[in-house]
Protein backbone atom coordinates (compact mmCIF):
# COMPACT_ATOMS: atom_id res chain seq x y z
CA UNK A 1 0.00 0.00 0.00
CA UNK A 2 1.38 3.60 -0.99
CA UNK A 3 0.50 6.96 -1.45
CA UNK A 4 0.27 6.20 -5.35
CA UNK A 5 -2.08 3.70 -4.76
CA UNK A 6 -4.55 4.17 -1.82
CA UNK A 7 -7.33 6.32 -2.00
CA UNK A 8 -8.19 9.36 0.75
CA UNK A 9 -11.67 7.19 1.01
CA UNK A 10 -9.81 3.61 1.99
CA UNK A 11 -8.19 5.38 4.56
CA UNK A 12 -11.40 6.87 5.72
CA UNK A 13 -12.91 3.37 5.64
CA UNK A 14 -9.84 1.22 7.37
CA UNK A 15 -9.81 3.78 10.11
CA UNK A 16 -13.73 3.77 10.97
CA UNK A 17 -13.78 0.08 10.98
CA UNK A 18 -10.84 0.40 13.60
CA UNK A 19 -13.03 2.65 15.56
CA UNK A 20 -15.76 0.77 15.20
CA UNK A 21 -14.27 -2.36 16.44
CA UNK A 22 -13.15 -0.78 19.74
CA UNK A 23 -16.75 0.93 19.88
CA UNK A 24 -14.65 4.12 20.30
CA UNK A 25 -17.51 6.41 18.37
CA UNK A 26 -18.80 7.67 21.07
CA UNK A 27 -15.62 9.26 22.32
CA UNK A 28 -15.11 10.46 18.66
CA UNK A 29 -16.83 13.58 19.05
CA UNK A 30 -15.46 16.94 16.99
CA UNK A 31 -14.20 18.97 19.83
CA UNK A 32 -12.11 15.94 21.67
CA UNK A 33 -10.70 14.25 17.85
CA UNK A 34 -9.58 18.04 17.68
CA UNK A 35 -7.71 18.30 20.54
CA UNK A 36 -6.40 14.52 20.00
CA UNK A 37 -4.87 16.12 16.62
CA UNK A 38 -2.83 18.97 18.60
CA UNK A 39 -2.04 16.32 20.97
CA UNK A 40 -0.28 14.42 18.65
CA UNK A 41 1.14 17.27 16.49
CA UNK A 42 2.95 18.15 19.31
CA UNK A 43 4.49 14.69 19.56
CA UNK A 44 5.35 15.20 15.93
CA UNK A 45 7.09 18.66 16.83
CA UNK A 46 9.01 16.69 19.89
CA UNK A 47 11.08 15.39 17.16
CA UNK A 48 13.13 18.45 15.88
CA UNK A 49 12.22 20.10 19.19
CA UNK A 50 15.61 22.25 19.46
CA UNK A 51 17.14 20.84 16.40
CA UNK A 52 18.50 22.96 13.95
CA UNK A 53 16.80 22.66 10.23
CA UNK A 54 20.17 21.33 9.18
CA UNK A 55 20.10 18.65 11.41
CA UNK A 56 17.01 17.33 10.34
CA UNK A 57 18.18 15.33 7.19
CA UNK A 58 20.32 13.36 9.89
CA UNK A 59 17.19 12.82 11.97
CA UNK A 60 15.35 11.73 9.16
CA UNK A 61 18.35 8.86 7.78
CA UNK A 62 18.18 7.45 11.03
CA UNK A 63 16.02 4.48 10.58
CA UNK A 64 14.91 4.41 14.13
CA UNK A 65 14.10 8.09 14.46
CA UNK A 66 12.58 8.15 11.08
CA UNK A 67 9.72 5.41 12.17
CA UNK A 68 9.09 7.12 15.32
CA UNK A 69 8.14 10.43 13.43
CA UNK A 70 5.98 7.92 10.52
CA UNK A 71 4.43 6.89 13.76
CA UNK A 72 3.28 10.21 14.36
CA UNK A 73 2.69 11.73 11.52
CA UNK A 74 0.30 8.81 11.11
CA UNK A 75 -1.63 9.18 14.45
CA UNK A 76 -1.81 13.00 13.09
CA UNK A 77 -3.20 11.88 9.67
CA UNK A 78 -5.79 9.06 11.55
CA UNK A 79 -7.43 11.79 13.80
CA UNK A 80 -7.11 13.60 10.79
CA UNK A 81 -9.46 10.97 8.90
CA UNK A 82 -11.65 9.80 12.48
CA UNK A 83 -12.22 13.99 12.18
CA UNK A 84 -13.87 14.14 8.70
CA UNK A 85 -15.55 10.81 9.58
CA UNK A 86 -17.14 12.22 12.26
CA UNK A 87 -17.92 15.50 10.53
CA UNK A 88 -19.08 14.22 7.49
CA UNK A 89 -16.07 16.51 5.50
CA UNK A 90 -15.42 15.59 2.43
CA UNK A 91 -11.22 16.17 2.80
CA UNK A 92 -10.63 16.24 -1.38
CA UNK A 93 -13.15 18.65 -1.95
CA UNK A 94 -11.64 20.59 1.49
CA UNK A 95 -8.45 20.52 0.20
CA UNK A 96 -9.18 21.78 -2.50
CA UNK A 97 -11.56 24.61 -2.16
CA UNK A 98 -8.13 25.57 0.61
CA UNK A 99 -5.93 25.41 -2.65
CA UNK A 100 -7.59 27.58 -4.42
CA UNK A 101 -8.32 30.17 -2.11
CA UNK A 102 -4.60 30.00 -1.01
CA UNK A 103 -3.86 30.60 -5.09
CA UNK A 104 -5.90 33.80 -5.09
CA UNK A 105 -4.81 34.96 -1.36
CA UNK A 106 -0.46 33.97 -2.74
CA UNK A 107 -0.35 34.92 -6.14
CA UNK A 108 2.79 32.55 -7.25
CA UNK A 109 3.80 35.55 -9.69
CA UNK A 110 4.00 37.81 -5.85
CA UNK A 111 5.04 35.00 -3.37
CA UNK A 112 7.57 33.25 -5.12
CA UNK A 113 10.49 32.48 -2.61
CA UNK A 114 9.13 34.48 -0.19
CA UNK A 115 8.03 33.06 3.64
CA UNK A 116 5.24 35.73 4.62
Amino acid sequence: MSDATTTIEELRNAVAAFVEARDWGRFHDPKNLAMAIAVEAAELMEHTQWARSEEIPARLANDTTRAAIADELADVFCYVLSFANATGIDIATAVRRKMEKNERKYPAQDYRGRYE
